[in-house]
């Protein structure tokens, strides 16, 4: 499909735009991250589903760094498209401005990456075509994509062989005391989540932006604890999606502080999904 200046549309784009009012901001009057997670996966599972041909769900989004904060009365713009489609999953990559409407100035809010696989319906299994490049942006993209996607597959391990190895380190911390420090203890939250008709996709799992927002919620709250103040929330690391939960689930969030830096903390979450009172399956990072 060719645009009014004669260039190939990618035919995943999305464009999407959002006024920021009262109801989705914060206590500072700017935009929650939670609503913005929520916009960015509505978009992205979009493109995901336009490629596809069929429903689709959000596996992992990427690293996001939030390089501006969006106020009430601003415009949020988002931009999804399909990089790279492989077997059933492909990335998604996504770009977010702000817009002063008063001014006219737009700035780069964040860029991320995210993962969608394709449902299959019935017993047919889905085999994704390919994303034929239509720009030099499109074919940088497309050829990187591999890349990252080999990354995310090592990315599990690699956390995995961390979290072992820092076992012995973590028991020593504990023997020599906090030296001064806040107890991790005192940062823990824990909350539970009824999953409700309105927190639901198109398909009846619990729409992965909800997720994240209640996420983004509990974390800083812990944060909050530690530092006794508002943190703004600057970096999310990949967000990782084991199994979809559905209408009637309850999903209990666990967030805890991991370490204080100079003037940053890291807040690890966990979120897992139970049906009749019984755990079925975790998700989070």
């Amino acid at each position: 499909m060719a645009s009014s200046n004669g260039d190939v549309r990618n035919l995943t784009e999305v464009r999407m735009s959002q006024m920021v009012l009262p109801c989705h901001a914060n206590h500072r009057g700017q935009l929650s991250t939670g609503q913005l997670l929520k916009w960015i996966d509505t978009a992205a599972c979009l493109s995901a589903e336009r490629h596809a041909g069929c429903p689709c769900v959000t596996a992992s989004m990427d690293d996001i760094y939030f390089e501006h904060t969006i106020s009430v009365g601003q415009v949020v713009n988002l931009k999804t498209k399909v990089n790279r489609a492989f077997n059933s999953s492909m990335e998604v990559g996504i770009h977010v401005t702000s817009e002063d409407l008063c001014n006219g100035n737009e700035w780069k809010v964040c860029q991320a990456f995210a993962t969608f696989v394709a449902q299959p319906q019935g017993n047919k299994k889905v085999k994704l075509k390919p994303v034929t490049p239509a720009s030099e942006e499109e074919n940088l993209e497309h050829s990187i994509a591999a890349e990252r996607r080999r990354m995310r597959l090592v990315h599990t391990d690699n956390i995995k062989d961390l979290l072992t190895r820092s076992t012995q380190t973590d028991e020593r911390s504990k023997e020599k005391g906090t030296n001064g420090g806040v107890p991790a203890e005192k940062t823990r939250v824990e909350s539970v989540e009824l999953v409700l008709p309105p927190h639901a996709n198109h398909q009846g799992n619990t729409f992965g932006g909800q997720i994240m927002a209640w996420m983004e919620n509990i974390a800083t709250i812990a944060a909050s604890r530690l530092c006794h103040a508002h943190p703004t929330l600057k970096i999310i690391e990949m967000f990782h999606f084991r199994g979809p939960s559905q209408v009637g689930d309850r999903l209990i969030l666990k967030a805890i502080v991991n370490n204080a830096f100079k003037d940053s903390m890291e807040v690890g979450v966990c979120v897992e999904a139970f049906c009749h009172d019984v755990c079925v399956y975790p998700e989070g990072i």
